[in-house]
């Protein structure tokens, strides 16, 4: 099959599409919303996570800058609305909902005026606020496509951490993390693989920002990485070698360091792995079948599931990191693999 490019998929004639695996559907041209649309979906990241609105992040934050210079960072909301400029550039023709935004670490101050109130009887106006770390997911729901019964909507989005950043000094190059891929509609995990990810997007100013969320997001192969997504339904691990690998993750955090250097990595903490072990058992959506069974598929989300239990901060790496291991385990299964280890 033709390994076809974002660019090329998002062309449309008569109002509809070619999707990805070979069927048809409408779509409908709708500018980039300005707000949060009226259903209810599971978040994509919990944690320590609370979601706002980019008007939240409009009206009730400060920008943080840096110091030695006073040069303002790029804030949040620029990012996001960047992001959203940018898809809607390129899915001009599709539906596009409103961002995604969750926000953790909170970073508290004060007014001038209130420097010498006690921090009980401030009033409102006399506080002031920013979030260190902030997450956003703009959703494409008129590209789908159906993965062993589940539905997954193309997502765009990106991640901002200005503890990543050096505040204390002059303006530099700023760090963004970025990626386009799926959503997994059934849970809302996101599926993301190295080719649609950025891990450091290094820009210096607005141009330089939208010119790289632009190149990523034309560049990326949806035809390869949904194919690639089929092909985990297609393979099953029997509940012993499940349980081998859940063994065999637990005990990888502990090896000797150069034994650790010599096995594919897993970037999953040890809490994270007892939670795929329960979901075997409990998840509704992805658990074992009745002969204990648990197609590929299935073993990917339950990671990406237990990954949102991680800070913003490395919430993407961890999840294109399972990708590339649940595809280790599928090349180990065929017999070719250095993921052997984790199986064996």
């Amino acid at each position: 099959m033709e390994i076809v490019s974002v660019t090329e998929l998002s062309k449309s004639n008569n109002g509809s599409i070619n999707s990805f695996l070979g069927t048809s559907q409408d779509v409908i041209s709708l500018p980039v919303p300005g707000r949060i649309k009226d259903y209810k979906v599971n978040a994509f990241i919990e944690a320590n996570t609370k979601e706002v609105s980019l008007s939240n992040l409009k009206n009730d934050c400060i920008i943080p800058v840096f110091s030695k210079d006073n040069e303002k960072t790029l804030a949040h909301q620029e990012f996001i609305e960047i992001a959203q400029n940018c898809v809607g550039k390129v899915f001009s023709h599709h539906t596009i909902e409103a961002p995604e935004i969750r926000v953790s670490h909170q970073i508290k101050g004060r007014v001038p005026s209130a420097i010498h109130k006690s921090a009980k009887d401030l009033l409102d106006h006399e506080r002031t606020q920013y979030f260190e770390r902030m997450a956003f997911i703009i959703r494409v729901p008129s590209i789908t496509e159906t993965i062993n019964g589940n539905k997954v909507a193309l997502t765009i989005g990106g991640v901002r951490a200005y503890n990543q950043e050096n505040l204390y000094n002059r303006k530099t190059y700023e760090k963004f993390k970025f990626f386009i891929g799926f959503q997994n509609m059934v849970c809302c995990n996101l599926c993301i693989s190295t080719d649609g990810f950025q891990e450091e997007m290094r820009v210096g100013n607005y141009s330089e920002l939208n010119t790289k969320i632009l190149d990523l997001i034309q560049n990326y192969n949806a035809e390869n990485h949904l194919l690639e997504m089929q092909e985990l339904s297609e393979q099953s691990l029997t509940e012993k070698q499940f349980a081998q690998l859940i063994g065999r993750a637990r005990l990888y955090n502990y090896l000797p360091k150069q034994d650790k250097s010599l096995i594919p990595e897993l970037l999953l903490n040890d809490g994270q792995i007892s939670t795929v072990a329960k979901d075997y058992y409990l998840d509704d959506s992805f658990c074992r079948n009745d002969d204990g069974n648990i197609n590929l598929w299935n073993v990917y989300n339950l990671f990406t599931g237990a990954n949102k239990s991680s800070y913003i901060d490395s919430f993407l790496s961890r999840n294109v990191n399972v990708f590339e291991f649940t595809n280790g385990l599928k090349n180990t299964l065929n017999g070719d693999s250095n993921y052997s280890w984790f199986l064996s």
